[in-house]
């Protein structure tokens, strides 16, 4: 393991106002993510933001109901990831139950179209004879400036509704639903895009059911409340309360077997069990096998999953999703081989590494280099871009991850202005971002992307870092614990996984399964012995035995055979000595 600081997470004085029901652990924690008041840990519905704050959601509410009340063709515009997948599936699902009558969707190819609505879309939709009335894009189209505007001259109405970064122009919509666009008061900015089209889908509800036009019985949105949690996990968006609610919502409806036949289908392909799923199963076990089809083939399969009714056909769409995530990984796995003899061959350690990374392999496959990217990031610790070939020969794609204490698309941003055309486009988050330039202006732009995240950092943000929630006593290192921690999320990001560290004597170790090291630890201030693993070690690590070992930990719960015990998740761990 890249050896790392272990930093402790502050523990600021909790205020005796709030949290008193809590077990001491929790109120420690919760304190920790910026909780003040009990308020923000209650995840009913009603303390939702109100959908009215977002702005444009007025007009792209009357154009729904214009559609709804003429039986007009609508037709969904989608992403090719699990957010603008469950988006898709929201919007579908959502306006049938609002009475739209005529409603399709499309999904662009990653490999073929690229990102969001292009005029080459409109130009397919118009070939084809399959031109809608009207068209709603979800998880993207806020950058869509020219196929708005192909689509509009075509006499498509357009109704945007995404969550990304607006530029400095906007598309010429009909409406325009996106908490950070300009002038928008929103209160929750960290929305996913299936967050977003599910609020204008309770706007809709309430605009039909004041004018007496809502079917009845009454459709309940709540029963989307699963793919609004599925969307908001797996796009790793910020968990303020109101997504927190999202998720909360979601995972509880899933938990009773309430969820849609895809979901529980994917979840019974991964091998767990619906009933005590966390959030971490969405971002890390449904989230890439709904993801691998965007990537290796066709998000449509994926939707498609989403969409099923029969248990059957979510089955068999699950099991195909999940052959495509074996393959993911194992596209994956070479690619990354490829990246660590590319950085290899540098002949450079982490001090002589640019500062910003931008990798580029003929061989590379463009599904998987998000994927890639996050790898090589981990293991230096540097904003990192992998980039692989388009279809045209001419040009490559590019995906980026970014470290904390910098926001990606701002430093592209800075690399547009310095060197503008080089980027032929580009948008994302603050931890990720994507683009497209000429394979010839590669290296321009790769020593452009250093100089702009020199500009923006210290050495000191390019040491790699591990934050805890501090020690767990001998007392707290237990069963009930584990169980405590995982029934407290939803966790996700910006609103972590509670991670501990301590110092354990190391009773016995050994690889299993090739890679895992598996441990028995026994902490050094005194307690009993706890079994312990730490997945993908490769079979070459120290004799902890002999030194000791700082430990940084999740506590959890091991079945086996019938049996359930304690045990600690290594996310990190270095000799004492």
């Amino acid at each position: 393991m890249t050896p790392k600081k272990i930093l402790r997470r502050p523990q600021p004085g909790t205020d005796p106002a709030w949290g008193q029901d809590l077990p001491p652990l929790l109120r420690r924690l919760y304190a920790a993510r910026g909780v003040t008041s009990d308020e923000q840990l209650k995840y009913t519905l009603k303390h939702l933001a109100s959908p009215f704050q977002l702005r444009g959601i007025d007009l792209a509410v009357e154009l729904l109901a214009e559609a709804i009340a003429r039986n007009q063709r609508v037709l969904v515009l989608g992403d090719f990831d699990a957010d603008g997948a469950t988006s898709t599936a929201v919007a579908i699902l959502g306006l049938s139950m609002l009475g739209l009558q005529s409603i399709d969707f499309r999904v662009p190819s990653r490999f073929a179209d690229g990102y969001g609505l292009t005029p080459g879309i409109i130009e397919r939709l118009r070939d084809e004879g399959e031109l809608p009335d009207l068209m709603v894009t979800v998880d993207n189209g806020i950058s869509a400036i020219e196929g708005v505007k192909a689509a509009r001259e075509l006499g498509i109405k357009v109704v945007v509704t995404d969550h990304h970064l607006a530029g400095e122009v906007l598309p010429d919509a009909d409406a325009i639903v996106n908490p950070n666009q300009p002038g928008c008061e929103f209160l929750s900015k960290n929305a996913a895009g299936v967050g977003v089209m599910f609020y204008v889908l309770i706007a809709l509800r309430k605009k039909l059911r004041d004018a007496g036009r809502l079917p009845q019985p009454e459709p309940n949105l709540g029963k989307l409340l699963d793919l609004v949690a599925l969307g908001t996990v797996a796009d790793v968006v910020p968990l303020d309360h109101n997504n927190r609610i999202f998720v909360e919502q979601g995972l509880r409806r899933i938990r009773q077997g309430e969820a849609r036949p895809g979901i529980l289908a994917l979840l019974e392909v991964a091998g767990r069990e619906y009933a005590n799923i966390s959030s971490t199963d969405l971002g890390f076990v449904v989230g890439p096998r709904l993801n691998a089809a965007g990537r290796l083939d066709d998000m449509s399969v994926g939707i498609a999953c989403l969409l099923a009714d029969s248990p059957d056909e979510a089955g068999r769409l699950a099991r195909e999703l999940d052959t495509f995530n074996r393959e993911r990984r194992t596209i994956e796995k070479d690619m990354k081989a490829q990246a660590q003899d590319l950085l290899a061959s540098m002949s450079l350690d982490l001090e002589g590494l640019p500062w910003g990374l931008a990798l580029f392999d003929e061989d590379w496959h463009q599904g998987v280099i998000g994927i890639l990217a996050a790898r090589i990031r981990e293991q230096t610790h540097r904003p990192t871009i992998a980039f692989a070939p388009d279809e045209n020969g001419v040009d490559v794609k590019g995906s980026a991850r970014s470290i904390p204490g910098l926001h990606i698309r701002d430093v592209l941003a800075v690399v547009d202005s310095r060197h503008p055309g080089v980027m032929k486009k580009y948008g994302g988050h603050a931890m990720a971002a994507g683009m497209t330039l000429a394979r010839s202006d590669f290296d321009v732009f790769s020593q452009a992307f250093d100089r702009a995240v020199r500009d923006a950092l210290t050495a000191a943000d390019l040491e790699a870092a591990i934050t805890t929630d501090g020690p767990l006593s001998p007392d707290e290192l237990s069963l009930e614990t584990a169980a405590l921690l995982k029934r407290a999320g939803p966790w996700g990001q910006h609103f972590p996984e509670p991670v501990f560290d301590g110092e354990f004597r190391v009773v016995s170790q050994r690889i299993v399964g090739e890679n895992h090291l598996k441990l028995v630890l026994q902490p050094v201030d005194g307690g009993g012995i706890i079994d312990a693993i730490a997945f993908n070690t490769g079979p070459e690590v120290p004799d902890y035995t002999r030194t000791g070992a700082r430990v940084v930990y999740k506590p959890d719960a091991n079945t086996f055979r019938g049996r359930t015990n304690l045990q600690l998740l290594v996310d990190y761990l270095e000799p004492l000595s």
